[in-house]
């Protein structure tokens, strides 16, 4: 049997048994978005790096306000969010040149979603032949660049987008 060490992913299992905490209302009411991977604030919503990525440069688009269904969203919420999906589309073109995104949300436990009570929105990058081998025959998926270098990069390249 292979074994694929990821000490990191306690981390994730951890959070997802702790359902009183949402680090998605704690996070921007830190001061600390470095550390908590905000790379973008607007006035309804933020940008955020995901912490447990499927590429590199998987970002979410998140609403302040903790609300669980896309319904309850006012119309402020849902243009900015949208908005925000664009910029963060046109971040990661310019800084990161992927060939597509995946981008949606999971709306419920049963269509996916970690964190079911906040929604959320996925951007994530593909390249031509991002999911080599590694996926397909060792259920493994490789991830060439750290958190940090990421968020730089992005951070770097934000007001080249706006």
């Amino acid at each position: 049997m292979d074994r694929l060490w990821a000490p990191w992913r306690m981390g994730f299992i951890l959070k997802g048994e702790n359902k009183t905490d949402c680090f998605l209302c704690r996070y921007p009411k830190e001061n600390n978005d470095e550390t908590n991977l905000i790379l973008h604030r607007g006035e309804k919503n933020f940008i955020i790096l995901n912490a447990y990525p499927y590429n590199s440069g998987h970002l979410m688009v998140v609403p302040y306000r903790h609300i669980g269904h896309l319904e309850d969203m006012t119309d402020a919420e849902s243009k900015e969010h949208f908005d925000l999906i664009r910029l963060s589309v046109k971040l990661l073109t310019k800084v990161m040149q992927p060939t597509g995104f995946n981008t949606g949300m999971n709306l419920g436990k049963v269509a996916g979603a970690g964190i079911a009570d906040h929604i959320h929105t996925h951007i994530v990058p593909r390249w031509q032949g991002d999911a080599n081998f590694m996926p397909v025959l060792s259920e493994t998926k490789v991830m060439p660049e750290s958190l940090a270098m990421t968020y730089n990069r992005l951070k770097d390249g934000l007001p080249n987008v706006f």
